[in-house]
């Protein structure tokens, strides 16, 4: 029997929502599974992603082939390198804890930069937030003046017709 890490969908029309799944080859898409190892949520910028990386790992070396999506997703996470490293530490190229140490190294630095593109879609939001504010406070603005010259025409267009008025008054 042969084995692949896949996404199985889930959630409803137009907001898709994938479980990371170890299943047959010959099951379905969205059928039959050995072992849900996690979700994936393409919704949310950046993307949420929730994995068992040991989970994932102990397939790899069961002999799981990803499908090129999962390959990415385990990828990013960190289980291909656990994998490489435990590869490593078989062939005694490695230790268990020096491997250890790169893996943790690789995450902190993987978690870096993760938190920068969050911050950096943050401040980008608030930037476009903060011109948005400021481009409605000027038609505001001008808005306001267009209606103080409307405002100071019609006074001075009354106090014409007025002095006209008058003048008409004082001839009869």
């Amino acid at each position: 029997m042969s084995v692949k890490i896949r996404l199985q969908r889930h959630g409803k029309k137009g907001k898709p929502f994938y479980w990371i799944v170890a299943a047959d080859a010959r099951s379905k898409r969205d059928g039959k599974f050995l072992e849900k190892i996690g979700t994936y949520n393409p919704n949310t910028n950046p993307a949420s992603i929730d994995l068992n990386v040991d989970g994932a790992v102990k397939w790899l070396q069961n002999g799981a082939q990803p499908t090129d999506t999962a390959r990415a997703i385990l990828s990013y996470k960190g289980a291909m390198l656990k994998n490489h490293l435990a590869g490593g530490v078989r062939k005694g190229a490695l230790t268990e804890e020096q491997a250890e140490e790169k893996f943790n190294a690789w995450l902190a630095e993987k978690e870096g930069s993760v938190t920068a593109k969050k911050d950096s879609l943050a401040k980008a939001e608030a930037d476009a937030r903060q011109k948005a504010l400021e481009a409605e406070k000027e038609v505001n603005a001008k808005r306001e003046a267009e209606a103080a010259e409307a405002e100071a025409a019609a006074k001075a267009e009354a106090t014409a017709a007025e002095v006209t008025e008058e003048a008409s008054n004082e001839e009869e």
